[in-house]
C-alpha cells in the first residue's frame, strides 16, 4: 500500500499530462474525434481535485506536470520535446529573430556589467549609450557589486563557473528587456569622461542576427555563415549574398557548421537562390501517407553560380534539407564530415499556460527520395543522444571510409552520382576534425577579458582601425599578444602549433569586438582546414576551366 502511494504523484501527474495534451490538439484535423466525450476530461479534474485536497503531502502539481510531460515525450521520439513556460520567451525571441529590449552586447567584468557592443540603429545607440559604458542601475535594479551575485542566487564557488555567468546574465537580461515603448533609466560609468550619466532608454524590438559573418575571400570567393534557420534568416541572406554579388562573387561558402536547423520554409527559400525552376527541393510525408512538396522557383539569383555547403557533425534538421537539396539536384558540392541526421518535423502546440510541445508530426525526404533520420529507440534514446561519442570510437571524424551505410538505402541523383540516406548528409568531399588544434581551457579562458580591457583602454586608437588594415598589421610585432602570455603566468614553453593557434585567435577575438563576428570569421579562417580544402578545389576549377578555353 505505502508503494502505491508513493507512485501516486506520477500516475496523476501522467494523467494531467496527457489531458492536457489531448486537449491542445485544436489544430489538428480529428479535432471532433477528440473532442466526442467530455469523460476524460472529468477524469482529470476529479484526480486534481483528488491531489489538491486529499493527499497526504504537499505537491507543487506544476513541476509533477513538467515531468509527467517530459518523461511521455521521450518515449515517442528524440525531438518531440515539452518547453516549460520559463524557456518558451527565450526559444521564441530566437527564432523570431528578434527580442524586445534596449539593444546592447555585455559581459561582467570583474563584478560590473560593462557594455561591448550597442546595436545599430537600436534603443541604446538613439540614447546615446557607448562600448564601454559601465551599467550600474536599471531603474531600481543594482547591477554591480556583491549584490548582483546575491540577487542571481550565484554561490561563492559558481562565480567563474559557466552556470554562475548564466545565472548573472539571465539577472541582467530581466532588468534591461521590456515591452517595446517602455522606457527604462539607467546609470552608467563613462570611463572616457569619468562621469556618471543617467541615460533613459525607450525598449523596442531588437534584431538577432542568424547570417552572422559574410566576406569575400578572394575576389571571386565569396563567404557566408548562418548559424539558424530563423524567421528573419532569409532575409538576411538576401541581403549578404545580393552584396556578395555586387562585388564580384561567383562562387559561395555557405557555412551551415554547428547550424542546428529552425524553420523549414526558410531553408527553402535559401534553397531556391541556387536551384532552378521546378526542381523539387524537399518533401514531407506523415502517418496519413499524405505528401507535401516544395518546388524552386524562378527568383533564384545565384543558379549561375557555385556554391559549397560546408556541414559538421553539428548540422542539422534544416541545414540538412539545404544540403540535401542541393547534393541530390547535382547543384555545388557539400565539405565537411556527416551530419546530425534528423528527418522528423515538428509543430508546435500552445499549452494554454505559456508553455509549449513541439510535436513531430511528419518526416521530410530529400529529392532523391532519402530519409537521413539516423535509428532512434523510443525509451529514453541513449543511444541517440550518445550518436557523436560513437563517432569518435569509430573513426569517422578522421576518415569518411569509416562512416558506417547501408546499400539497401542508396540513391543515384540525376547525374549518376551515389548517396545514402539512413544518417545524415555524407559529404561529397570529407574533412577531417583537426586533431592538432588543442584548446586548453587555461589558455582561452581570459581571452574575453583581457580583449574587453585593452580595447577599453584603447578605445580612441582602436576606433581608427578599417578591417582591411587590421588584418595584415595589428600587432604586427606580437607585443600586445606577450602581454596577454604573460598574465597566464606559463612556466613551460608553448608548442609552435598552439602557439599560433592562440595567437591567431587573440586577434580574432579582438576583431569580433572592433568588427562584429565577420572580422572574427576573417581572421580565424585564415587556418580552417574546410575554408582550406575550397581554395583548393577553386584553385582545380580555374586550371580547369582555363584548359577548356
Amino acid at each position: 500500500m505505502a508503494k502505491r502511494k508513493a507512485y501516486l504523484p506520477l500516475f496523476i501527474g501522467i494523467a494531467i499530462a496527457v489531458g492536457i495534451f489531448i486537449g491542445s490538439t485544436f489544430n489538428f484535423k480529428n479535432k471532433t474525434m477528440l473532442f466526442s466525450s467530455n469523460t476524460n476530461e472529468a477524469k482529470i479534474k476529479r484526480l486534481i481535485n483528488y491531489i489538491q485536497y486529499d493527499y497526504v503531502d504537499k505537491v507543487n502539481t506544476d513541476s509533477l506536470l513538467d515531468d509527467a510531460i517530459t518523461n511521455m515525450l521521450l518515449k515517442l521520439d528524440p525531438h518531440s520535446v515539452y518547453i516549460p513556460k520559463e524557456d518558451l520567451k527565450r526559444v521564441t525571441e530566437n527564432m523570431q529573430g528578434k527580442f524586445e529590449g534596449i539593444g546592447v552586447s555585455f559581459l561582467m567584468h570583474n563584478d560590473t556589467v560593462a557594455v561591448t557592443g550597442v546595436i545599430k540603429n537600436g534603443p541604446s545607440e538613439k540614447a546615446g549609450i557607448k562600448a564601454g559604458d559601465r551599467i550600474l542601475i536599471a531603474d531600481n535594479d543594482t547591477l554591480f557589486g556583491e549584490s548582483i551575485f546575491k540577487r542571481a542566487g550565484v554561490e561563492a564557488n559558481e562565480k567563474q563557473t559557466f552556470l554562475g555567468r548564466r545565472k548573472v546574465s539571465d539577472l541582467i537580461m530581466r532588468s534591461l528587456k521590456g515591452a517595446p515603448e517602455t522606457n527604462v533609466l539607467v546609470s552608467v560609468y563613462r570611463r572616457s569622461t569619468n562621469e556618471i550619466l543617467e541615460i533613459p532608454i525607450t525598449r523596442g524590438e531588437v534584431p538577432i542576427k542568424s547570417v552572422s559573418g559574410y566576406y569575400m575571400i578572394t575576389k571571386t570567393l565569396g563567404y557566408i555563415n548562418v548559424e539558424r534557420f530563423a524567421r528573419t534568416t532569409y532575409i538576411e541572406f538576401k541581403q549578404a549574398l545580393n552584396e556578395l554579388i555586387s562585388e564580384g562573387m561567383t562562387s559561395l561558402v555557405l557555412d551551415l557548421r554547428g547550424n542546428p536547423g529552425g524553420f523549414m520554409d526558410i531553408a527553402n527559400n535559401i534553397v531556391d537562390e541556387f536551384l532552378e525552376d521546378g526542381k523539387l527541393i524537399v518533401f514531407t510525408k506523415n502517418k496519413n501517407g499524405e505528401v507535401d512538396k516544395s518546388y524552386a522557383t524562378k527568383r533564384g539569383s545565384f543558379e549561375d553560380g557555385n556554391v559549397y555547403v560546408l556541414i559538421d557533425q553539428n548540422s542539422a534538421s534544416a541545414s540538412e534539407i539545404v544540403a540535401g537539396a542541393l547534393q541530390d539536384n547535382d547543384k555545388g558540392t557539400i565539405v565537411g564530415r556527416r551530419s546530425f541526421g534528423k528527418g522528423l518535423v515538428q509543430q508546435e502546440m500552445d499549452l494554454g499556460d505559456g508553455s509549449a510541445v513541439r510535436l513531430t508530426t511528419s518526416r521530410y525526404y530529400t529529392p532523391t527520395g532519402r530519409s537521413i533520420q539516423k535509428p532512434y529507440d523510443h525509451n529514453g534514446n541513449k543511444t541517440y543522444n550518445n550518436d557523436y561519442i560513437e563517432r569518435v570510437h569509430n573513426g569517422e571524424l578522421l576518415s569518411k571510409d569509416s562512416i558506417k551505410v547501408n546499400d539497401s538505402l542508396k540513391y543515384i541523383t540525376p547525374k549518376g552520382k551515389i548517396v545514402y540516406g539512413g544518417g545524415g548528409i555524407i559529404p561529397d568531399i570529407f574533412v577531417s576534425i583537426d586533431t592538432l588544434s588543442t584548446y586548453s581551457t587555461r589558455l582561452y579562458r581570459g581571452l574575453n577579458d583581457f580583449v574587453f580591457r585593452y580595447i577599453d583602454n584603447h578605445r580612441s586608437e582602436m576606433s581608427q582601425w578599417e578591417l582591411d588594415d587590421f588584418v595584415v598589421n595589428f600587432d604586427k610585432d606580437g607585443r600586445i599578444f606577450k602581454q596577454y602570455l604573460k598574465e597566464l603566468d606559463i612556466k613551460y614553453p608553448l608548442a609552435p602549433k598552439v602557439r599560433e593557434d592562440l595567437q591567431r585567435y587573440f586577434k580574432a577575438f579582438v576583431a569580433r569586438d572592433l568588427f562584429d563576428q565577420t572580422g572574427y570569421f576573417v581572421i580565424s579562417q585564415t587556418k580552417d582546414n574546410m575554408i582550406l580544402k575550397v581554395l583548393e578545389l577553386e584553385g582545380k576549377k580555374a586550371k580547369e576551366d582555363k584548359n577548356k578555353n
